[in-house]
């Protein structure tokens, strides 16, 4: 089964084994999630609380700051299974990736390669024919 990244841990929390997620996800999504890879090692979450913008997470297995400190800088994944269902003409980016790219009136722009969102909206990558890409916001 597929795995889809939702966040990464940043750093270390306290003593008890806690770290803090940069998360690609809704924060309160980490409510919802039973188990957490984290790096191919299944975590489940014991704990889940919020720091501003960042998640503080206790993961089973992880039970103390060094434990924690060794976690730093990995990814963490869900199974397709933990994806919640969307509404109705609502998309998850890897689903819409590899799609072809057409103006309104039917021109073909290129396929999307990727969506960038670490900027204040979102920007699709669109790779074209002649191998250059267009940046779309």
């Amino acid at each position: 089964m597929e795995r889809i990244k939702v966040g990464k841990i940043v750093s270390a929390v306290a003593l008890k084994g806690e770290v803090k997620v940069y998360t690609y996800s809704l924060p309160e999504r980490y409510r919802e999630i039973k188990m957490l890879y984290v790096e191919g090692s299944p975590h489940k979450i014991e704990k889940v609380r919020f720091q501003g913008p960042s998640v503080i997470l206790k993961l089973s297995g992880i039970d103390d700051r060094t434990a924690a400190e060794a976690c730093r800088q990995k990814d963490l994944y869900i199974t397709e299974d933990e994806l919640p269902e969307l509404p109705e003409d609502t998309y998850y980016i890897r689903d819409l990736i590899g799609m072809q790219v057409v103006t309104e009136d039917g021109g073909v722009l290129g396929t999307l390669s990727d969506v960038l969102q670490n900027t204040a909206q979102d920007v699709y990558e669109v790779q074209r024919e002649e191998g250059k890409s267009l940046l779309i916001p």
